[in-house]
């Protein structure tokens, strides 16, 4: 089945939906009824009484190779006896095969894999290696497996205290070992450059860094155990790792699980020339002292582009874009991944993201498919965690940043569905997986999209000084964000869903060339108690929108500043209103390194445009209910305070 073929499965769903009335799901209740205590309790009796027959097997009875276990469509996991009380998800049914032994206590082995840098990288080259741990399934002799792999500059570090790169990580390694493994996989740890026990230096995504994954990745692919598939997949930077791969079109490399990674570098952390304020230090005070520990391999760690980093942090900021040489182009992988990448993406991101922000996922996933690559995306109101962390997705969640839309966000099914993905693209079994996008509303509500955004939505356009009235009584945003206006809607006739990126278009004139515009949207209910909905950013050199830095005339000329919403999905209940306020700067971004005073002219020119779906027209799904003592206290909580 082709990436086309994928993108019209959603239609089709909806379609044999309404002719067959089958219940999906439960859209437009905030709080989710269906997830209330009575359906809890019912859902842990159901367990209780069919999960010892009807899916947790034993290892003596669990399918063989062929991957013949229960395949469950997205809509009717809700009903299926998943594992939802514990930290995290598990697999349907546990795999025949155990860890081939070693001599070490994680039955794993360590291995250097050597390759030629290029002389101008400095440091070691020109001799390249890549330190990583392996674990092997015990198949039988002669069989060969695909390898599921993590990269990232964690192992081995004692700053963070992971432990070596053949312990296992409990954040990911110890579960795919545990519960994917044993369907037939090898699982490998992977040293990043100049971490760990890999020689060079932390070159922070750069071209050593690029090319030292792609050495690790063919010699996965070659290995006598290999069946020549690899599939990568991390979160954060061991989430960045797999794009990074994915530029050079591997032949190995059939598919990645990119978990809130970077497409590029300066894409974490400026947003139309706007800096966050780790931004001009995340290369040296961040990442600098990874892999210096003191031996004479420390020497390899003098590369130029170790002593680029700051200055192009420090340029950036001051300029808004690329300042010394090539840094930030090399460090940007979309586009190469685009051109170059011949295998499929599984692309996971959250909503809520504080780390790396939801435009690492969107609107890229709809990039990916335009280019003819499967790809699905699961996009849930978690922050910068993976999908089925019901602690995390509590004590990391707030009040309009995610906590709305707990304890849905925890997919208790997710290790299932990876297990799928790979079964797939690794192996060649099983059927193809839905080529969709499963996105989750900032009250819970789960659905299927074809694409993210969605196609053929209506837009809703707010004049500014007219549908939304000035209620802050004034148009002037001053530079040290003491001050600026505040607009709001009328209550809304009827409730309206916003989806993907909503866009702020307003004429401004600015006293110098140069100013910042921070816009906050927000959902306001009766009493005046408001929650974040989404914000804007952007440095006013780049009010057309991208890379290419602009200039006018300060005090007589008006600009258009083109401003786009970091990804959101909301509903905005009836007699609820949406008031969006202006500053210079706001969460965690830097003020402008020009100031200046920004003018807001009002009318037509300035608008908020907010996408509108109808959700009568959505395939709405319900997941595994939660029932981790944390889903159950904050169900507890809730009820009694409704």
């Amino acid at each position: 089945m082709t990436s086309e073929d994928g993108d019209i499965l959603v239609a089709e769903i909806v379609d044999e939906w309404r002719d067959e009335k089958i219940h999906i799901g439960t859209p437009l209740q905030p709080k989710h009824a269906a997830f209330g205590l009575a359906a809890v309790a019912v859902a842990v009796m159901f367990i209780a009484l069919i999960m010892q027959n009807l899916v947790f097997d034993s290892v003596d009875d669990s399918q063989g190779p062929s991957g013949d276990y229960e395949r469950v469509p997205v809509w009717e996991r809700a009903n299926w006896p998943y594992i939802t009380d514990a930290p995290h998800g598990f697999v349907m049914e546990q795999g025949p095969y155990g860890l081939t032994a070693t001599d070490n206590e994680w039955n794993s082995t360590h291995h250097f894999v050597e390759f030629t840098l290029p002389l101008d990288e400095g440091g070691a080259a020109p001799n390249g290696k890549v330190s990583l741990g392996l674990w092997l399934p015990d198949v039988e002799e002669g069989t060969k497996v695909p390898v599921i792999a993590e990269f990232g500059p964690y192992f081995d570090e004692t700053s963070v205290d992971t432990g070596p790169v053949e312990q296992p990580g409990t954040w990911l390694g110890s579960m795919i070992i545990n519960q994917i493994l044993p369907h037939g996989y090898a699982f490998a740890q992977v040293s990043v450059m100049g971490t760990g026990r890999s020689n060079h230096c932390m070159d922070l995504m750069g071209n050593a860094e690029q090319l030292g994954v792609d050495a690790a990745v063919t010699w996965l692919g070659t290995q006598n155990w290999s069946n020549g598939k690899v599939a990568m997949i991390g979160k954060s930077y061991d989430g960045s790792t797999p794009w990074q791969a994915a530029t050079f079109g591997n032949e190995h490399l059939a598919t990645i699980v990119p978990i809130s990674g970077l497409i590029g570098v300066m894409e974490l952390m400026w947003k139309n020339g706007s800096s966050e304020a780790r931004a001009p230090f995340m290369h040296n005070v961040v990442y600098g002292s990874y892999g210096i520990d003191g031996d004479s391999e420390d020497l390899g760690n003098a590369c130029p582009d170790y002593a680029l980093g700051p200055a192009a942090g420090a340029g950036a900021y001051i300029w808004g874009g690329e300042a010394v040489g090539t840094y930030w182009e090399e460090r940007y992988f979309l586009d190469r991944v685009l051109a170059n990448y011949n295998g499929s993406v599984y692309l996971i991101q959250g909503m809520h993201d504080w780390n790396v922000d939801p435009h690492m996922a969107v609107p890229v996933i709809n990039q990916l498919k335009d280019a003819g690559i499967d790809s699905k995306g699961l996009f849930g109101q978690w922050d910068h965690d993976y999908p089925d962390r019901p602690d995390y997705h509590f004590d990391r969640s707030g009040e309009g940043r995610g906590r709305e839309a707990y304890p849905q966000m925890t997919r208790f099914d997710w290790m299932q569905d990876l297990l799928e993905w790979f079964d797939f693209y690794l192996k060649g079994i099983g059927e193809q997986p839905g080529l969709w996008v499963e996105i989750q509303s900032n009250r819970g509500e789960w659905r299927l999209e074809d694409r993210y955004p969605p196609e053929g939505m209506e837009t809703l356009a707010l004049d500014l000084g007219g549908m939304l009235s000035n209620v802050g009584g004034t148009t002037t945003i001053l530079p040290d964000a003491s001050t600026g206006p505040v607009y709001e809607t009328d209550p809304l006739e009827e409730g309206i869903w916003i989806a993907g990126l909503p866009r702020l278009h307003v004429d401004v004139r600015t006293t110098t060339i140069g100013g910042q515009i921070y816009a906050l949207m927000e959902d306001c209910d009766e009493s005046g108690q408001c929650i974040h909905l989404g914000h804007a950013v952007m440095d006013l050199r780049y009010h057309e929108g991208g890379t290419q830095e602009q200039t006018w005339l300060p005090i007589l000329e008006t600009i258009n500043a083109k401003m786009e919403f970091f990804t959101l999905d909301a509903y905005v209940d009836v007699n609820h209103t949406i008031r969006l306020s202006l500053f210079s700067t706001g969460d965690d971004y830097l003020p402008a390194s020009t100031s200046s005073v920004v003018t807001v002219q009002e009318g037509t020119g300035s608008t908020l445009q907010l996408d509108i779906i109808d959700s009568a027209e959505k395939l709405w799904f319900d997941p595994p209910t939660c029932t981790h003592s944390m889903c159950l206290d904050w169900l507890n909580q809730t009820s009694e305070a409704t």
